[in-house]
């Protein structure tokens, strides 16, 4: 086999032809530099912010119980994304904007609605009511939907369907259920202080009960719709500009309503609470489970029915297509390559899986009619990182297919399957020139 890339890097620009140095503010490392000052400053502002109200101990009391929660939901959104891992840059990006950028917005503008309303109508309760089942979950709702918009205009090489969606949704209403989980704890801890309350009687308790124990999921609950909403976007044509507008607004106003019902509960009576927990989250939770878990399953079966076409034509084994079908087998790929090449071995293995999954994605869409202009550009891009990679990861993937695939009739004895056909000629992949995407329609 050819040790060098069956196709050179693409050049950038045509020799002799001069480059276009982008401005100052379009350089990443500008970029970079403005997004993380404004997550910092608007986490010095909330932790400032949330303190006042709270008091140091209350504060203290709020952090240790809000970070509870935290590990299993980010853990969970991550397992949903493992299909196709999105950089881990994104994903903390996402929980920073939730737990610093959307918490001060919300808290500021919730605050200031609040005491308009009620200095305007003079009715303080009525202002409180409105500002929680109206206002909260519009200005909420708003500021969390707003990173997963960023990702899905500026990271969209790495948003590729509802998955991605869900995740960035996940992760952003994750952080800013953590900032307010400390403040309302921080503030009943403070309660109890005053009253005297102590025990499984207390406002701390019976707080850290409802919004801890009962209702972890209740943010991410209502943000992952708006996510669904941007996932359903990004799997849309290009030409199909209405629709990728219509549909992250559908879930955005799927996401307000949901939360509305939610906080207006608490005005239904002795019971609201229960029944619309009962009648409502519980079954959306369960309904929203299914679905995110069955659109992972799909998204295997897609990277099992697009793979063969590469492999037929030299860039993939032919048993690479069922390994990186299967969660066990990619999983049993990277501890063969951490147990014989070390962590940059695994990590190299962890690379080739996750750009297979896009290539998949990418000959998907192209299928379908989906594809945008940058087709064949990206497609190369994304074989000549697996060619890269292709001596640590061939061995770890073979190797998993070995131990995952079922075992098939072949001749006088048993293989494990699916067995080839023809295997294509050693050497360079005779995979066909890059021209027209032959997909567009």
């Amino acid at each position: 086999m050819a040790s060098s890339p069956p196709y050179p890097p693409h050049p950038g620009a045509a020799p002799g032809s001069t480059l276009r140095h982008p401005h100052w503010w379009q350089r990443p490392a500008v970029r970079y530099g403005a997004m993380v000052t404004l997550l910092a400053l608007s986490g010095l502002v909330i932790l400032a912010l949330v303190r006042e109200q709270t008091g140091t101990q209350g504060f203290l009391v709020g952090l240790g119980l809000a970070v509870l929660p935290v590990p299993l939901l980010l853990a969970a959104f991550r397992w949903l994304g493992r299909v196709e891992p999105g950089p881990w840059r994104n994903l903390l990006f996402a929980f920073a904007w939730g737990a610093c950028a959307a918490a001060l917005i919300a808290i500021v503008a919730n605050s200031f609605a609040t005491r308009w309303i009620a200095t305007t109508t003079a009715d303080p309760a009525g202002a409180d009511t409105l500002g929680a089942t109206v206002i909260a979950p519009v200005v909420e709702e708003t500021a969390k939907a707003a990173a997963v918009l960023l990702l899905f205009l500026f990271r969209r090489r790495d948003f590729h369907g509802i998955l991605d969606g869900v995740v960035a949704a996940g992760f952003t209403a994750t952080g800013f259920a953590f900032t307010e989980n400390v403040l309302y704890l921080g503030n009943a801890f403070g309660t109890d202080q005053l009253t005297g309350g102590s025990g499984i009687a207390s406002v701390t308790a019976a707080t850290f009960f409802v919004r801890v124990v009962m209702s972890p999921f209740a943010h991410p609950l209502f943000t992952v719709l708006t996510g669904i909403g941007f996932g359903a976007a990004a799997l849309a044509a290009e030409r199909q500009r209405v629709r990728r507008v219509l549909l992250p607004l559908a879930g955005l106003l799927l996401a307000m309503g949901m939360h509305a019902l939610w906080n207006g509960s608490a005005t239904l009576g002795q019971f609201g609470f229960i029944a619309v927990y009962g009648a409502f989250m519980v079954p959306t939770f369960g309904l929203l489970t299914w679905l995110v878990v069955w659109t992972r399953q799909r998204e295997l079966r897609t990277v099992r029915t697009e793979l063969p076409a590469y492999a037929v034509a030299g860039w993939l084994r032919p048993s690479e297509p069922f390994a990186l079908g299967s969660m066990r087998a990619r999983r049993l790929a990277r501890k063969f390559a951490r147990e014989h090449g070390g962590r940059p071995a695994a990590r190299a293995v962890s690379q080739y899986e996750a750009y297979a999954t896009q290539l998949a994605f990418l000959r998907h869409r192209g299928r379908a009619g989906k594809a945008g202009a940058d087709f064949v550009t990206r497609e190369r891009e994304l074989l000549l990182e697996l060619w890269h990679r292709r001596a640590a990861a061939r061995p770890a993937l073979e190797h998993a297919a070995r131990l995952t695939a079922p075992r098939v009739p072949y001749g006088a004895g048993w293989a494990y399957g699916p067995v080839p056909a023809v295997w294509p000629p050693q050497g360079q992949p005779p995979y066909p020139a890059y021209g027209d995407n032959p997909y567009r329609r």
